[in-house]
């Protein structure tokens, strides 16, 4: 979520957050309300282990305005059939797609650096679509706002990253990754805490259920302003509410796909799952 962006929120009175996996374009308030960045974080977690039946694993927390819309995953894009994830409503794109039958998936968060031009700037949404659809990043990411892709499939994941001035891509290892806004950040302390649980529970074996992941999902009962927290919740200024709006647990190999999505309660508990493929 973009705190510099004033398109498409109502005005809002004091600071506004730096949030989350970009759903598309950009949000903020209208007006010259002075501003503080907040750096909340989204998460991607990543388990390849490549000699597995189901090589890859992610589970994605979107935090976001809670005010802004979106609809669950299904195939809403018909430039890219066979295409799943949630759809953003204000610029039409998506934190995370998915293509079931080619193995595919891409998942986006916004970064940290130099904004775009606002003449001619594209929505971050587009990323995770070309990703799952096999089709490359454009060249020239001038456009774009600071982010992280990630592009996954039954050979590994790689991470495209984009501060505004310099391009960089790096093959994620074997194990465990947790990818946050400031990107592969072991030390900040959610990445830390999610790496840590992680490594603590049995790797799931997805044909036959989650295991203890949708715990560690739903946020295992830390309090939702700890820095540890995977699942936010603020209220900023008065009114504006924002945090963590929904929950994927994706698994994907060589004989099976499964695509777990949930939205985040207002209140801390269980996340209710369900099944998308």
């Amino acid at each position: 979520m973009d705190a510099d962006r004033s398109r498409h929120l109502p005005e809002v009175r004091g600071d506004l957050p730096e949030l989350g996996l970009d759903g598309g374009d950009a949000a903020g308030a209208q007006g010259q309300a002075h501003r503080h960045i907040v750096p909340i974080m989204c998460t991607v977690a990543v388990s390849f282990e490549p000699s597995s039946p189901v090589p890859l694993l992610v589970l994605a927390v979107r935090d976001e305005l809670l005010v802004r819309p979106w609809e669950p995953p299904a195939e809403h894009w018909p430039r890219h059939p066979g295409v799943l994830g949630g759809i953003d409503l204000v610029a039409g794109g998506t934190w995370l797609a998915v293509d079931p039958a080619a193995r595919r998936a891409g998942f986006v968060l916004n970064g940290r650096g130099r904004l775009a031009p606002e003449h001619g700037r594209r929505s971050r949404g587009d990323l995770p679509l070309l990703a799952a659809a096999g089709l490359p990043v454009p060249d020239d990411l001038g456009a774009f706002d600071p982010f992280y892709l990630i592009a996954a499939d039954l050979g590994g994941a790689v991470m495209v990253g984009w501060d505004g001035e310099t391009r960089t891509e790096t093959a994620l290892p074997q194990g465990y990754t947790v990818i946050v806004n400031s990107g592969d950040d072991p030390a900040e302390p959610r990445a830390a805490h999610l790496l840590a649980a992680l490594r603590a529970v049995p790797r799931p074996h997805p044909a036959a259920g989650w295991g203890a992941w949708p715990a560690l999902a739903a946020g295992e009962g830390i309090d939702r302003e700890d820095p540890r927290a995977l699942i936010l919740r603020h209220t900023f200024g008065d009114d504006l509410r924002y945090g963590s709006s929904s929950v994927t647990l994706l698994a994907i190999g060589p004989d099976l796909v499964r695509y777990d999505f949930a939205s985040v309660p207002d209140e801390p508990g269980p996340v209710a799952l369900t099944r998308v493929v």
